[in-house]
């Protein structure tokens, strides 16, 4: 991911691993989006649907790791049942 002091960056929670900015935006946290349904119905063994699970919980996470000062999260009701994975 490109970054630049005093410009907005945009990408995906994998590319954030390992950077860090002064502020960020995760957007989309709905039900349904995170963790992303096609993934899980695309699943046909229980052990993969839980690293399915596992991956989109971790991605979340680091997303929401990468700030330094602010972090802003948006997202439609319901939302991602991850969530509440980060208030703990």
């Amino acid at each position: 991911m490109e970054t630049a002091i005093g410009k907005i960056s945009i990408g995906t929670m994998h590319l954030a691993k390992g950077l860090e900015f002064r502020a960020v935006a995760v957007m989309a946290c709905n039900d349904e989006v995170i963790p992303l349904q096609q993934r899980i119905e695309a699943v046909v063994d229980d052990a993969d649907l839980e690293d399915v699970y596992n991956t989109e919980r971790q991605l979340l996470y680091v997303a929401c790791t990468r700030p330094r000062e602010y972090l802003l999260v948006s997202g439609v009701v319901p939302a991602s049942e991850f969530l509440d994975d980060l208030k703990k």
